[in-house]
């Protein structure tokens, strides 16, 4: 019989308490990342579920209340550092009619659906209202995947972003203003005033005491209390001004905007902490206030996550694609822009608790049960409807507005790096990059050893500098130059990942990972990381037989990829392999990308040994099984996830691989792809990227059992 263990909880320890929303804030992204789902509300999930109205695990003592308002002003100073003024400013007329739009036309749709269709009083209706006009920009990391910051949609939705939280919050600070009993015309002069006069004292003051005092003073920990201090100087002015304090901790992030650079060391600590700490807790502690049993007591709620995702949706889309029409903007312009406004996050979760805290003068709250879990669930579908969106809009943008890349485009940039783990791969990869590289160019080779930094590291680095040494040996017998390093790293990805960019490389060749036993990882420890975390080409090998023994090379080339930056990069690398083989090549592809590769190579290389065949379907790559044969080399030209020619199907690539080519020598290509890697995570950005997710894991699961039975 089990322990009882019920009396234990609530935990109402403060030490226990922290610990425990620690583990949370470990654990949770790691889940949420396997269900795709944004780690903002995973936090809220979690809170949900330890909360009083879930497992009542954790008692929600005054820590949370603490760390929720910090959380909240946290929220909101980085909503206002995060937006780029510069690019706004170049376009003020458009940013001012979509940022109307975008707020005006939800902000009607919702309040008269709040009481109509809801029933709520007009107040409540309008905080509503301000919840649903608000968005957050959840999806820009999607956008910067592609590398489409600068296109005009985007820049126009970041900008309307900012002036649809700035009105939203306005609103809401009148809402107060109100909730305290005065609305005639002398509270709105007084307001008009406070709002002109806050604003106007703190364009003066800061930036002349943040000047000042980054000219004296350069000490990390200094500086960053300085910018919380200012943070929370403004919010605790704004509320003795009779305005909310997200109000004033937003200002505050937009005057000291120009102060602290995106990528400047004092914004990752602001950006770290808030993440780390403040900001999960005060999400956590959101969750704790939810009832979701209250969704199959009735149909009140879900009537009203109804009405919020449907008419929050429609006056979002509204706002968009008139602005589109009006500006005569493609279509796709306007999914972009309804992708990008359509999910509410931070700002709708600040104004909801603002709501929580004010009482009518009938005793009740101004948000209720009900609303605050619409408003959850709200924000649930809004940011899943934002991803698909923008992950659609912009692999179409891309398609419609970008040609072929040319062929100039190879580069002289050339420089190699080879991280080399093992012995029996250290010659063959040597080789290989010999005989891709560009003679006239005359560059040398870059060879690194990375080992981890534990207690087995001393004895790992000698292994890894004879491996090095091996290597140096291979490259001076062929008369080129190798420049070799070894480092240590606690991880692997990063330690390669921080090699590559201080030797400016252009390009990694390197070694599969060696399977062991036949449930151990196709890529391995690092593989997978240093893929997402380098947009460069990286090309992945496991040669099974001498390279001057080859007969073939069969290319598997996908679809769309010849819109990408590094097309003729590997075409190029691939050509040079093959002369020096001495083989035939054979693609395999859709016709009007095999017809680019040989326009390319019968100007560059006309008298190579080049076959074209038409693979019109990536599922047709188990079929060249019955071509490959043992002598032979398959190359499998494959894409990064958010990149043009990204498939679902490449999800499957490591079980097809196993399964149809388990004995002959591979190649796998991750060419040069637009966009930039997130090298920093922002409270809207996903803290952790998983290359299979959690769906695809459980059908794999599903397929193996039947297949027993």
């Amino acid at each position: 019989m089990l322990p009882d263990i019920s009396h234990y909880f609530p935990i109402a320890d403060p030490t226990l308490i922290f610990f425990v929303v620690l583990c949370i804030i470990l654990f949770a992204p790691m889940i949420m990342a396997k269900l795709r789902i944004p780690h903002i509300i995973g936090m809220v999930l979690a809170g949900i579920l330890v909360g009083k109205y879930g497992l009542n695990i954790l008692e929600r003592d005054s820590s949370f209340e603490l760390f929720g308002k910090v959380g909240v002003l946290y929220i909101m100073f980085l909503a206002g550092l995060e937006m780029n003024l510069k690019d706004i400013n170049q376009k003020r007329f458009q940013f001012l009619i979509f940022g109307l739009l975008t707020f005006i036309v939800p902000f009607i749709i919702a309040y008269f659906t709040g009481i109509w269709l809801l029933g709520y009083s007009p107040m409540a209706s309008v905080l509503l209202a301000c919840i649903l006009s608000s968005n957050t920009l959840i999806a820009y990391p999607i956008v910067c995947k592609y590398g489409l910051q600068k296109h005009s949609s985007v820049m126009l939705s970041v900008g309307s972003s900012m002036i649809a939280l700035t009105l939203s919050l306005l609103v809401v600070a009148a809402v107060v203003g109100i909730s305290a009993g005065q609305s005639d015309i002398t509270f709105w002069v007084i307001f008009v005033i406070k709002v002109i006069g806050f604003c106007l004292g703190a364009a003066i003051v800061i930036p002349r005491m943040t000047r000042w005092f980054f000219r004296h003073y350069s000490d990390a920990v200094m500086l960053y209390i300085y910018v919380m201090s200012i943070l929370f100087l403004s919010a605790a002015t704004s509320e003795i001004c009779g305005l909310e304090g997200i109000f004033g901790a937003f200002v505050a992030g937009l005057i000291m905007n120009r102060f602290i650079p995106s990528v400047s060391p004092l914004m990752n600590r602001i950006e770290f902490i808030g993440n780390a700490i403040f900001i999960p807790y005060f999400l956590i502690g959101v969750g704790m206030l939810i009832d979701l049993s209250v969704l199959f007591h009735g149909l009140d709620t879900l009537w009203v996550v109804f009405c919020m995702v449907v008419f929050g949706t429609i006056g979002k889309a509204l706002a968009a694609y008139g602005t589109c029409l009006g500006f005569k903007m493609p279509l796709q312009s306007g999914h972009m822009m309804f992708g990008l406004t359509e999910a509410h996050a931070a700002g709708g979760i600040a104004m909801t608790m603002v709501g929580m805290s004010l009482m009518m003068p009938d005793g009740t709250y101004l948000v209720d049960t009900n609303m605050l879990n619409g408003v959850v669930m709200m924000i649930l579908f809004s940011c899943i409807i934002s991803s698909v969106v923008v992950e659609n809009s912009a692999q179409k943008i891309l398609l419609s507005e970008m040609n072929p890349v040319e062929e100039n485009n190879v580069g002289d940039d050339e420089k190699i790096m080879l991280p080399l783990q093992h012995n029996e791969d250290a010659d063959t990869l040597v080789n290989l990059a010999i005989m891709m590289r560009n003679k006239k160019l005359n560059r040398g080779l870059i060879g690194l050893n990375v080992v981890y930094d534990d207690i087995d590291s001393d004895r790992n680095k000698n292994s890894g500098k004879r491996i090095l040494a091996q290597a140096e040996a291979t490259a001076t017998a062929a008369d080129v130059r190798m420049q070799t390093q070894s480092r240590l790293a606690i991880n692997i990805a990063n330690g390669i990942k921080h090699a590559f960019k201080e030797n400016d490389a252009s390009e990694i060749i390197m070694g599969l990972h060696r399977q062991k036993e036949p449930g151990d990882s196709f890529w391995g420890a690092y593989t997978q990381g240093l893929i997402s975390e380098i947009n460069n080409q990286i090309m992945i090998c496991r040669i099974l037989r001498p390279l001057n023994t080859m007969r073939r090379i069969h290319v598997a080339v996908p679809s769309r990829v010849e819109f990408e930056p590094g097309f003729y990069r590997w075409i190029e690398r691939l050509a040079r392999l093959t002369g020096n083989m001495g083989c035939r090549i054979i693609f395999h592809g859709r016709e009007d990308t095999t017809m680019l590769i040989q326009q390319y190579l019968k100007s560059k290389h006309p008298t190579l040994d080049a076959e074209y065949d038409e693979m019109y379907h990536w599922k047709q790559l188990t079929s060249l099984a019955e071509k490959v044969n043992d002598d032979h080399m398959l190359v499998v030209i494959t894409a990064r996830q958010g990149t043009v020619s990204y498939k679902p199907a490449f999800e499957y690539l490591p079980k097809e691989l196993t399964e149809s080519f388990p004995e002959c020598s591979l190649m796998i290509i991750y060419p040069d792809q637009n966009g930039q890697p997130q090298d920093t995570m922002t409270f809207t950005a996903p803290q952790r990227q998983e290359k299979e997710s959690a769906y695809a894991t459980i059908m794999k699961w599903v397929e193996k059992t039947f297949k027993r039975q």
